[in-house]
């Protein structure tokens, strides 16, 4: 990005948690540029940048995280606490000023000055790894203490997005986050979170707008965005499971 909030702002986005090798593109991008380009930078300082708090490394290392678990236990509050007190800083599904839509969180280094780049991608990963762990031990939480509740809200979900006549984003966002925990907890099998992970994108206003080919109002949009909703479960097949649900301290509660 070019005369953003910096001069220059390189970017590199992989999928999954690979820090590293997201790092390694930029760096070596980096590198290329840098024997080009005449960077404003300081021995003493590091990187001068336009923004007084990307002065140093000018690397901020994110890594965006679904955490249903610990939002429906109530445990994010504190998670988010312990991420403030290392360094570390959360944002919405679009970074620095967005809202955080779906239990999606945007977890990221708050400083760049006085530590290498590797310090702090290194940083960022264990205590990303250390949230996930959290994350997977609230979900066991749920289906220990709240199995048929937790149920219930997922296959809710599942319906609302599979027949909705209109939707907003927000509203989807919040429903997908319930479908996504079901996939993930095996609750709704045959669900590929590759088709929840192709909905929250395409199913953006302009996206929608560039499939209809002309600008669309609010309430038009929110019927092409539930249309398109409807396709893409359509062609899911989501099997609804004939068992009894597992006894609260069962050994069938299956790990996440």
């Amino acid at each position: 990005m070019v005369n953003e909030e910096d001069h220059l702002r390189l970017q590199v986005l992989v999928s999954g948690l690979a820090l590293e090798a997201a790092w390694s593109l930029v760096d070596r991008l980096d590198e290329d540029l840098g024997q080009e380009l005449p960077y404003a930078y300081d021995h003493e300082l590091g990187f001068l940048t336009s923004c007084p708090t990307n002065v140093g490394t000018g690397l901020r290392a994110s890594v965006l995280i679904h955490l249903p678990g610990l939002v429906l236990t109530k445990e994010i509050g504190r998670v988010l606490r312990g991420l403030s007190q290392v360094g570390l800083t959360f944002r919405g599904l679009y970074g620095e000023g967005s809202e955080v839509v779906g239990n999606f969180f945007q977890v990221s280094n708050q400083t760049t000055l006085g530590k290498t780049e590797e310090d702090l991608v290194d940083h960022l990963d264990r205590m990303v790894r250390q949230v996930i762990e959290y994350e997977r031990r609230e979900r066991r939480v749920l289906l220990r203490d709240a199995y048929q509740v937790t149920e219930d809200k997922i296959w809710r979900a599942y319906g609302l997005l599979r027949y909705a006549r209109s939707i907003s984003f927000e509203e989807m966002m919040n429903l997908l986050s319930g479908v996504r925990l079901g996939a993930a907890l095996k609750l709704l099998p045959g669900l590929r979170v590759y088709s929840l992970n192709k909905i929250m994108i395409f199913a953006q206003s302009a996206h929608l707008e560039e499939a209809a080919g002309r600008k669309l109002p609010p309430g038009e949009c929110d019927v092409h965005r539930a249309t398109y909703v409807r396709r893409i479960l359509a062609t899911e097949g989501v099997v609804i499971p004939d068992k009894e649900p597992p006894q609260s301290g069962s050994d069938a509660v299956p790990d996440p």
